[in-house]
């Protein structure tokens, strides 16, 4: 008598492999987006975890690659956008309690991305529930530190367009000749276009 042909194997799963989360905010956060929603009374729309560049743009994308990797991947806890325009009015995030003489790097460079765009950064410690007095004495206290900063200058942002092509320009560095090591500004389409910008 013959053997029993043996059992097919199981059939492999073909789902993705995704599963949702447990959930989404953490109890703290949580915690404060309920205060933030209640203390905006619809004045602002809370929106929680924004990527720094869905906020941000990087200028000059050619001569400062080097930043992009400051905003990859980063978020912001809390962005408080106006109703109508969803235009960024404050940046919140949640800071765990350190020594008033210490200064963590990474809160010091969302606090100069911030105010270098005009917009406040507020500083909330993380707890369990919050006090909407003192939720709306750190925006205060925020508002303030944005307000006293200089604003900057866009002008200095754009990059020239081409004389030659109308095409955007590149930074680039002269390799030899008597203007060796100095930078400029070249067409983007160089070599086939001559287009050249010195800068000032």
């Amino acid at each position: 008598m013959a053997d029993p042909m043996p059992a097919p194997p199981p059939k492999s799963d073909d789902r993705l492999p995704y599963r949702l989360r447990g959930q989404l905010l953490s109890s703290p956060e949580l915690a404060l987006f309920r205060a933030l929603t209640k203390m905006s009374e619809g004045r602002y729309v809370v929106c929680p975890k924004v990527a720094l560049n869905d906020i941000f743009m990087i200028v000059r994308p050619n001569e400062n690659v080097h930043y992009f990797n400051k905003i990859f991947r980063k978020h912001v806890d809390f962005l408080l956008c106006e109703p109508q325009s969803m235009k960024p009015a404050f940046g919140v995030e949640m800071v765990k309690p350190i020594a008033k003489s210490e200064t963590r790097t990474a809160d010091q460079f969302m606090e100069d991305l911030f105010l270098e765009a005009g917009i406040p950064l507020v500083h909330v410690p993380s707890a369990a529930n919050y006090v909407l007095s003192d939720l709306v004495n750190l925006f205060q206290l925020a508002l303030t530190k944005s307000n006293a900063r200089p604003r900057v200058d866009s002008a200095a942002d754009s990059v020239p367009m081409c004389p030659v092509c109308g095409r955007m320009m590149v930074l680039r560095i002269h390799r030899d000749g008597p203007q060796k090591g100095k930078e400029y500004y070249g067409c983007m389409d160089n070599p086939r276009c001559p287009g050249v910008v010195p800068l000032r």
